[in-house]
């Protein structure tokens, strides 16, 4: 199938936001540069992953090439909603992510679903015609610090985890294994 590459050069905004309240919301990554806008949804999972494997490649590069990077960039303090609408491309299932040291940019690339893993292999970071749709963004190392940044605050905005089973906690509790699935009521408010 014909691949649809959505490429952002160091655009103005690249963030992870949510869609929805603590307990039913949805994740997304989105790139915008002026009037043009690609969001693709992800778990919360996926982002927790994107957030920690970035900011160690950070930190590699600063060990490999003794080069202190930026702390932030101009995306630094960006808590803004995502831009309405939101349209999701695609639900991403796989992530790629590089440093081009010739340009001294992070490359990130969320790539929807394939048939086979071989298949996302093959072409996740690579400039192909055929494969599957996918976001690529190409940051500051700044702008990369302040990704990281604000996507481990939107994870832990989430609900507060159960002090037994560390599960996630609803305003009304829930059923917890460490009770042997007994309901557990924990207020929410201290």
């Amino acid at each position: 199938m014909m691949r649809q590459l959505h490429v952002f050069e160091r655009p103005a905004r690249f963030v992870a936001g949510t869609v929805g309240e603590p307990g039913d919301r949805t994740f997304y990554l989105q790139a915008a540069d002026g009037n043009r806008v690609v969001s693709v949804a992800l778990e919360k999972q996926q982002v927790v992953v994107l957030s920690d494997r970035l900011d160690q490649l950070l930190e590699e590069v600063v060990t490999r090439t003794g080069t202190a990077l930026p702390a932030t960039g101009s995306a630094a303090g960006d808590n803004d909603a995502l831009e309405q609408p939101v349209d999701e491309e695609f639900r991403v299932a796989a992530m790629g992510l590089a440093w081009d040291g010739d340009a001294g940019l992070v490359v990130i690339e969320a790539q929807a679903p394939v048939e086979s893993s071989e298949e996302a292999e093959q072409t996740l970071l690579e400039d192909v015609e055929e494969g599957p749709d996918a976001l690529r963004v190409l940051l500051e190392p700044g702008d990369a610090r302040a990704f990281v940044e604000r996507a481990r605050r939107l994870v832990s905005a989430g609900r507060p985890p159960c002090p037994l089973c560390g599960q996630p906690l609803n305003p009304a509790g829930h059923v917890c294994v460490r009770l042997n699935g007994y309901h557990r009521g924990i207020s929410l408010n201290p």
